[in-house]
């Protein structure tokens, strides 16, 4: 590391002002900066030299993504085999080794372009690089399906960089979540290929295997080694609806027995589900969460006021139960599709959350109570929790406007009556 940072110092020079490659400053200042701890301070009043700056901040995020990351990898391939009957053919490495090659490229693919176009801005503006992809570089990969087409993750990398980010000034600018827009771009853009049972488990042959009619899956010497199962392509949310048409055709006002036929509540703790590569594991995410609010990155209001307002609309819908859907329990839906994901990562997010300690808690709370309204009277987009940030992401500055003018008010009236008693 000595080496390095010598090698670093040597080279800055001819990256300063008057330097040789003076236009590339952005781009070294970045590289710099991310390898150790930058050397500029503020240059008037008092100051603190701390290591822990935006860069280290957002590596600690990275890190909290990891084990989402490796766990979407092996469940990637191990839904692959699972869809195919395959489990028994292809064992653990055989199974991450396909994640890996369906993952993998698509966060090269969303890093590459990200950064790219971030360098582009900052060269062509003149200023440092913006430490802020280095977390909307991993969310956006984890948020998508794995066999999304990598044209499209760059597309909608493109998209939230240029229209969430620069057009409202950078990193710490935007008003909406960089990666849960690229998501709704692709939602909303692409609704075809990112809908369906297709775009969540890939369910191509491997090589030399074939497959009957009947759906039985041969090997290269013909014998039946597998069963192609139809429905393993679906997510929890999607085959629950499918489980409530089939209990309605049925006669049967059951929506718990309907969720229970889609996967079961320990699947969906353990992430053994189809979804999005990072978003099935409450397990992983956990972990994350742990990392986050041990180093204070997160803010532990948010999380908890999000998952308090979740189990506060179930229970009330529960109470009515004037339908199948307000029958799922609190649990159901905490572990059901990317709620905790998002809660944890995206609702967090410091530059588009709310930012009063008072304005964390609604701000969280009515993302939980929106996210189960949206699953509840709107079947046909059974998720929730993307909607409701974002929403939420263009409430949060009404919401803190309004706390701070209410503690102007409570000084205020405290000020007067301390000035009436002397």
């Amino acid at each position: 590391m000595k080496f390095l940072e010598r090698l670093v110092d040597k080279m800055e020079p001819n990256f300063e002002k008057g330097g040789k490659y003076e236009k590339w400053f952005p781009l070294f200042d970045g590289f710099a900066t991310f390898l150790f701890t930058p050397k500029h301070t503020t240059k008037k009043g008092v100051h603190i030299r701390d290591a822990v700056d935006l860069k280290r901040t957002m590596n600690t995020v990275i890190q909290a993504l990891i084990p989402c990351l490796l766990f979407g990898i092996w469940n990637t391939g191990f839904q692959h085999y699972s869809a195919l009957g395959l489990l028994e053919e292809f064992g653990f490495l055989d199974q991450v080794l396909f994640g890996a090659i369906k993952v993998l490229p698509i966060v090269i693919v969303s890093y590459a372009v990200g950064l790219g176009v971030e360098f582009g801005f900052c060269i062509a503006k003149g200023h440092p690089i913006e430490e802020g992809f280095l977390v909307s570089g991993m969310l956006i990969p984890l948020i998508v399906p794995a066999d999304t087409p990598l044209w499209m993750v760059a597309v909608a990398t493109v998209f939230a960089v240029v229209f969430v980010k620069e057009v409202f000034g950078g990193t710490g600018m935007n008003i909406l979540n960089p990666a849960l827009t690229a998501r709704a771009f692709l939602y909303f853009a692409y609704p075809k290929q990112l809908s369906g049972d297709k775009a969540w488990v890939n369910t191509e042959l491997p090589d030399g295997y074939a497959q009957t009619e009947t759906g039985k899956v041969l090997n290269e010497l013909g014998q039946a080694v597998g069963q192609f199962d139809a429905t393993a392509g679906a997510t929890q949310l999607s085959r629950f609806n499918a489980s409530i048409g089939i209990y309605k055709e049925q006669g049967i006002d059951a929506g718990m027995a309907a969720l229970d036929g889609a996967h079961s509540l320990l699947d969906s703790f353990l992430g053994l589900i189809p979804g999005s590569i990072g978003e099935t594991s409450v397990i992983a995410i956990l972990i994350g969460a742990g990392l986050l609010l041990h180093t204070g990155v997160a803010s532990w209001k948010i999380m908890a006021s999000g998952i308090f307002g979740a189990v506060f609309m179930t229970i009330i819908f529960n109470t009515a139960g004037m339908n199948p859907y307000m029958t799922v329990g609190p649990l159901e839906h905490l572990t059901a599709g990317g709620f905790m994901f998002g809660i944890v990562f995206m609702a967090t997010d410091p530059v588009s959350a709310a930012q009063t300690e008072v304005g964390k808690v609604i701000y969280g709370f009515s993302i939980g109570l929106m996210t189960i309204m949206i699953r509840v009277f709107n079947p046909a987009y059974p998720e929730g929790i993307m909607l409701a940030i974002l929403f939420m992401n263009v409430m949060s500055p009404l919401i803190d406007h309004y706390v701070v003018q209410g503690n102007i008010k409570d000084r205020l009236q405290r000020a007067k009556l301390h000035s009436s008693t002397h």
